[in-house]
């Protein structure tokens, strides 16, 4: 949508806050309401009105619902699915302003300035020139050659999205845009950067790369994508809210203490948190800047004894945060945080900075002031991987809520279905519908793949109007979904049978079983890493040369994001040590591509074992979180041990007992719930 379009829509309230007693100009009305037009939806009402009059015991009733009304209309979502025509022309403007500029290529990633998974609507710069959806990508544009670089959830989504005669598409797996980089780099060539937009750690290895072609990387002031997009949204602007203790468990001033703490023991005097998690799980704060992530965008600087500046837009915050916030920190707006670096920097300061994380632009700034950086990982990334008390009980109740709504979910699915007349989208509608019910229920962690037939062989699949097909017999759907509670983040994915399914769809799905349980029921030492562990999930399907390229595991944050580290479970993950606390998903699959796709997915605990059964050593294992039932009809028993028999009916009958208490009100739903996890 045009800002025009929005601004024109303004007036009428506007005019009717104005009356009402709104304590701000017409001018800063309008640009509130565009802010909150560029965040995602829905809104709440008790969150929004706030932002509008400093004493909310004045907000007349009349604007009851209003804003929500008035906001739900309006989208900056590009709505209209690019055509090849559409592309390739936004590839040719880029081209051309590259050479008015004196570039030879530039360098699209997907993200924003703080590197962020999920992104603002106005930073889907790589979505705006290429048409790829994904959630992970990165695309360079020369003068003879474009190229898109997708990991393996992505490959063929890119395919689907991206028109061949415009980029060449890689996967990352084969070959990475590095390397091809300095394939295609020619002596002489001037490669476009935006600083903001890419880690201190990448930015030397291209700047290497460029170094050994006799290229040179140039940093930009202005994104030529900014520049080109004419209807770029503004940022986005939601209400911030606190998160309070009973869920966080810690309160905002004993973090601050600890990650202090933890800066002066490396040696330094500060560190800079580009991470809105970060910055949220430290503040106990949360906002609705990003889909599908309780996220304020927002930065700050730590110091060794705790102290904190916050940078952040104050039209976020109420009267009420504003309090709470002056109380643990010293609150900035955004454009005073160049000025703030430079006063470290003057100052000599020893400043701590992720450079995995960190966008090269903070680096140039500190060093430019005279500052001092040493490299290490942000302070608050592993002291928040690791769930509290409060923390991991609240994610076992958000667990138990959003498996009774799967649950009811895949009964609808058993009943409705009949007449083969559910589609994806259809499916996904009516599950978000009962997870919506649920309490503390805030939105969904990400947006539902409902997939069924060759669509599930999509990794990261999302259903629309072109590619939605029916859940018909012979075929398997694919589910993977998950919701934003209070006290919890939620991750589940189950696959089923419509009709009856193949020999091969019910050995697929069996190997993939026995990875997941072996992952499940492991028990290993203190110091293993995630990287240790996934030959287990794996080993199945390796037996007959079938393997799945993605991870097999991601951390998940406590009302936060659905995929945090430092903890994962893959071929190539990082080393970092599984720690009790931790929470993590358990995804094996099989994908054949045109045909199916299998995944199964709980999410599970990092706990320790009793010491009776480890002779006083700390060994660990996981518990299990997820509570939905497991399609018995894909088992194929025969190839089962009797251990992992075992495992299943245990699970199974934990799920019975634990869903049959709070679906009792729901006959229909129990009799098939108390069917499916019958014993094998």
């Amino acid at each position: 949508m045009q800002k025009m379009a929005i601004t024109s829509k303004t007036d009428e309230i506007s005019k009717l806050l104005t009356v009402n007693g709104c304590d701000l100009s017409k001018i800063q009305i309008e640009e509130l309401i565009c802010g909150l037009a560029a965040a995602p939806k829905p809104f709440k009402q008790q969150e929004l009105l706030p932002l509008f009059f400093k004493d909310t015991s004045k907000i007349p009733n009349v604007l009851d619902g209003i804003l929500e009304s008035y906001l739900s209309e309006l989208n900056y979502i590009e709505t209209v699915e690019l055509n090849t025509a559409e592309k390739k022309n936004r590839l040719n403007k880029l081209s051309l302003y590259l050479t008015h500029q004196g570039l030879s290529g530039f360098i699209i990633p997907r993200g924003d300035e703080h590197l962020n998974e999920y992104i603002p609507a106005h930073a889907e710069r790589l979505k705006w020139l290429t048409g790829f959806t994904g959630s992970a990508g990165i695309a360079i544009v020369l003068e003879k050659s474009a190229a898109l670089f997708v990991d393996g959830r992505y490959t063929i989504q890119a395919e689907n999205e991206v028109p061949n005669s415009l980029y060449q598409k890689i996967d990352t797996s084969s070959q990475s845009h590095f390397s091809w980089l300095e394939n295609n780099l020619c002596h002489g060539n001037v490669i476009g950067i935006d600083p903001k937009l890419h880690s201190i750690r990448e930015f030397k290895k291209l700047t290497n790369i460029c170094i050994r072609k006799g290229a040179e990387l140039k940093t930009l002031n202005i994104n030529p994508i900014d520049h080109l997009w004419h209807n770029q949204p503004p940022p986005p602007i939601s209400a911030v809210v606190v998160h309070e203790t009973q869920y966080a468990g810690e309160t905002a001033n004993k973090k601050l203490l600890q990650i202090g703490n933890s800066i002066k023991n490396i040696g330094a005097h500060a560190s800079i948190l580009t991470a809105p998690d970060s910055i949220a799980w430290l503040l106990n704060i949360r906002g609705n800047d990003v889909p599908n992530c309780p996220l304020t965008l927002c930065f700050a600087i730590i110091d060794e004894d705790g102290k904190i500046k916050l940078f952040i837009d104050s039209r976020k915050l109420s009267t009420d945060c504003i309090e709470y916030l002056n109380n643990i920190s010293q609150l900035h707006e955004p454009e005073f945080l160049e000025s703030s670096l430079c006063g470290y920097g003057k100052d000599g300061k020893i400043i701590l900075v992720d450079e995995a994380i960190t966008p090269q632009w903070f680096e140039t700034v500190l060093k430019n002031a005279g500052g001092k950086i040493i490299y290490g990982d942000d302070p608050c990334l592993l002291p928040k991987s690791i769930k509290n008390s409060a923390e991991l009980h609240g994610s076992r109740a958000a667990h138990l809520r959003d498996g009774a709504a799967v649950t009811r979910f895949l009964s609808w699915i058993n009943v409705a279905n009949k007449k083969n007349m559910i589609d994806e989208l259809k499916a996904a509608e009516k599950l978000s519908q009962y997870r919506s019910k649920n309490d503390l229920y805030k939105g969904p962690s990400f947006d539902i793949i409902s997939s069924t037939g060759s669509n599930a062989a999509i990794v990261h699949y999302r259903a629309n109007k072109i590619s939605n097909r029916l859940l018909q017999d012979g075929n398997l759907y694919l589910v993977d979904s998950g919701g934003q509670y209070l006290d919890g983040t939620t991750d589940v994915t189950r696959t089923i049978a419509i009709g009856k399914p193949t020999e091969e769809m019910r050995d697929r799905f069996t190997r993939v079983l026995k990875g997941h349980i072996a992952l499940a029921k492991v028990r290993f030492p203190y110091g293993t890493s995630g990287y240790q562990l996934d030959v287990l999930a794996r080993q199945n399907l390796w037996e007959i040369g079938l393997d799945y390229n993605h991870g097999t595991g991601h951390g998940v944050g406590s009302y936060l994001n659905v995929h945090e580290g430092p903890q994962r479970i893959g071929k190539f993950s990082a080393n970092c040590v599984l720690e009790p606390g931790m929470i993590i998903s358990n995804e094996p699959g099989y994908y054949k591509e045109g045909s199916f796709g299998i995944r199964i997915e709980n999410l599970v605990a990092v706990i320790r074992c009793p010491k009776s059964i480890s002779d006083g050593k700390d060994i660990l294992t996981f518990e299990t979180l997820t509570l939905v039932p497991i399609d018995k009809t894909l088992i194929n028993i025969q190839v089962l041990t009797n251990i992992e028999i075992g495992w299943i009916n245990a699970y199974h009958a934990r799920v019975r007992d634990e869903l049959g208490r709070i679906l009792e009100d729901d006959k229909n739903t129990l009799r098939w719930l108390q069917n499916a996890t019958e014993p094998l």
